[in-house]
């Protein structure tokens, strides 16, 4: 996006989402964060694009033909890093998009809307630290993001859930990243099998900051739902049944979930209906 710089919360998010490249969505990002810092105003209603500006490469695939990823070698490390990089390259578009799309409805559900606007924001400045991480990793692995081609079903799950805030809280905080906090702590003791140290105390910070993004959804979950009259355990429940095509399998991390502030009733059930 060229022309003046981003004065406003809405308008500095629908930047980050116009940005193509890695270097230029993050720089986006840590933006609209300083001037989350310096307490800039939310700003007018903003337009978000229907998808965000991404770089040519990775090529998106279908999830089957995403390379598998065994630890024993720098390649299969990389191989990895490369599927992390893409998911946190993903979170940065996901909170931007949360904020510019959301935040002015906030007002007429009888919330705060540059509140809302403004814990997205910071959460989308912490994912583009991660990326950048990441990416970091990568690069001393002798590669680079793009290198391998990524799946698009972080977005395609963000294109069904545009239309109602609560519907989006429910597939991207509350289903995919409390998933994040499932399967990390694994992966963090297989990267320190292999002996790569580094790249696990990187997923560490990640993990850690990711149950404060859980947290967050869910706080704004319950808020959204006390507004509208919702009961929130069943309303999570009837929207899960319709917008999540996939399955929660357990084991699941139940110390990290219930730092985020996720009772099992919120989870353990998806899990029994999927054991045959």
């Amino acid at each position: 996006m060229t022309g003046k710089a981003p004065s406003s919360l809405l308008a500095a998010s629908v930047c980050v989402l116009e940005a193509a490249a890695p270097s230029e969505k993050t720089a986006a990002a840590e933006r609209a964060d300083r001037l989350r810092e310096a307490g800039a105003p939310l700003g007018e209603t903003a337009s978000p694009p229907d998808r965000p500006a991404r770089p040519a490469k990775p090529a998106l695939v279908p999830p089957g033909e995403v390379p598998r990823r065994k630890l024993g070698s720098p390649e299969g490390r990389a191989a990895l890093l490369h599927a992390v990089a893409h998911i946190e390259f993903n979170a940065i578009d996901l909170a931007f998009d949360m904020a510019a799309r959301f935040a002015p409805a906030m007002a007429a559900e009888g919330l705060d809307a540059a509140e809302f606007a403004g814990d997205w924001v910071r959460i989308g400045g912490e994912e583009a630290r991660h990326f950048a991480m990441i990416a970091g990793r990568l690069e001393a692995l002798g590669g680079v993001y793009g290198d391998l081609p990524a799946h698009d079903g972080l977005w395609e799950a963000a294109e069904e859930t545009a239309g109602d805030v609560l519907a989006r809280l429910v597939i991207a905080p509350l289903i995919l990243e409390a998933r994040g906090l499932d399967v990390t702590p694994d992966m963090m003791d297989r990267l320190r099998a292999a002996g790569d140290e580094d790249s696990a105390a990187v997923l560490e910070v990640i993990y850690r900051e990711e149950v404060g993004h859980v947290a967050c959804g869910k706080r704004w979950f319950d808020a959204v739902c006390a507004a509208r009259g919702l009961e929130p355990l069943g309303a999570f429940h009837a929207l899960r049944e319709k917008i999540f095509a996939g399955r929660l399998k357990p084991p699941f991390n139940h110390d990290a979930r219930a730092r985020a502030g996720l009772p099992r009733a919120f989870y353990e059930p998806l899990g029994k209906e999927n054991r045959v």
